[in-house]
Order: C-alpha cells, then sequence, then structure tokens
C-alpha cells in the first residue's frame, strides 16, 4: 500500500521543521473527548505571530499493541 501524496509531504514539512528545531509539543484538549493530549507541532511565524500546526498527537498506552505493521 502506498502512502497518499499528502500524507509524505506533511511528513517532510515534519522533517523540515525539526531540522530547523521548530518543533513543539503543547498540552492541548481532545475536541471530543475533552481528555489532555500531547500534540507534536511544528512552529511558524506569520504577522508577528507564532503559527502552531498539529501533525499529531503521542499514544497513550503501548504502541506496539495499537498498531500492526504492514503485511
Amino acid at each position: 500500500m502506498a502512502i497518499p501524496e499528502a500524507y509524505a509531504a506533511n511528513f517532510q514539512t515534519l522533517l523540515d521543521a525539526a531540522s530547523h528545531g521548530d518543533l513543539a509539543l503543547m498540552e492541548c484538549t481532545d475536541a471530543v473527548t475533552g481528555e489532555p493530549r500531547y500534540v507534536i507541532c511544528a512552529v511558524g511565524y506569520d504577522a508577528g505571530e507564532y503559527v502552531m500546526t498539529p501533525f499529531g498527537h503521542l499514544h497513550d498506552g503501548n504502541p506496539y499493541e495499537a498498531y500492526l505493521p504492514p503485511a
């Protein structure tokens, strides 16, 4: 199964942000459950303001139990 181009582009953006030290880990609130989430964000700067672009949150529990590798 091929990774969709949009996801590959977002991953490249994440790699670029990491190489420039422009990543942050933010505590946010899940919009559905209200639970705290620890979100990996790229940090940008636009018109004098910081802009946080969320990419995903850290997995609660054991991630090896949550995902199956490609077959």
